[in-house]
């Protein structure tokens, strides 16, 4: 999770000078602010510029890689100088029948030799009933359970694990549905799909940038 520092600058308020008396021209005027007065060229300020912000993502900062099909790889900016890669996830927007944004799922692979292959972050609304639990199925196969790790104020977060044969899954597969459980309506599912297109590939990309 990307923490959000705000910087509060303080302003030194000093005060002008009173104008000076002159013996030139009532006509000599203040240049603006960012200019240099020149008696060239009819009297047209020099501008002296402004300082360009910096281009690309900053330390710290969630920035799109690539896309691959329905997933975006989704990387976090590190300080310069950091031997570490940037750490990357595979990232989609989950919607219901009607369109709504509801809930997103974040992949990322896992070091050879972790008890999981491949790990996933899910966030749905805080409205979910929690002791339904979260269930997962590929392309209508069967449906694993998955516990809420906990709640924040963005969402409930669940934490799934998956082995090389589930990974094997999902590259095969055209659909992962998620199920979740409305609080308010505990005789109710709400059903989302999550889009395996272009997973293998995303992911494989993912386990390539891990390597670096």
């Amino acid at each position: 999770m990307i923490k959000l520092f705000k910087f509060c600058a303080i302003l030194a308020v000093c005060a002008a000078p009173a104008w000076a008396q002159s013996t030139t021209s009532d006509t000599d005027q203040t240049a603006p602010a960012g200019t240099v007065s020149t008696d060239g060229d009819a009297g047209i300020p020099l501008q002296l510029g402004e300082e360009e912000a910096p281009n690309g993502p900053q330390p710290g900062q969630t920035y799109v890689l690539e896309e691959a099909g329905a997933w975006e790889i989704r990387c976090v900016k590190r300080p310069e100088g950091a031997e570490q890669p940037d750490p990357c996830q595979l990232y989609q927007l989950l919607k219901d029948q009607e369109g709504n944004s509801v809930a997103e799922i974040n992949m990322l692979a896992l070091p050879a030799g972790s008890a999981a292959a491949a790990g996933a972050n899910v966030v749905v609304p805080l409205e979910t009933l929690l002791t339904e639990r979260l269930t997962m199925a590929i392309d209508g196969g069967p449906a694993r359970r998955y516990p809420f790790a906990f709640c924040s104020q963005v969402g409930c977060l669940a934490r799934l694990g998956f082995a090389d044969a589930d990974v094997a899954n999902f590259k095969r597969g055209n659909v992962a549905k998620l199920t979740i459980v409305p609080a308010v309506a505990p005789d109710q599912k709400v059903e989302l799909d999550v889009s395996l297109s272009g997973f293998t590939a995303g992911f494989a990309r993912l386990q390539e940038l891990s390597a670096q």
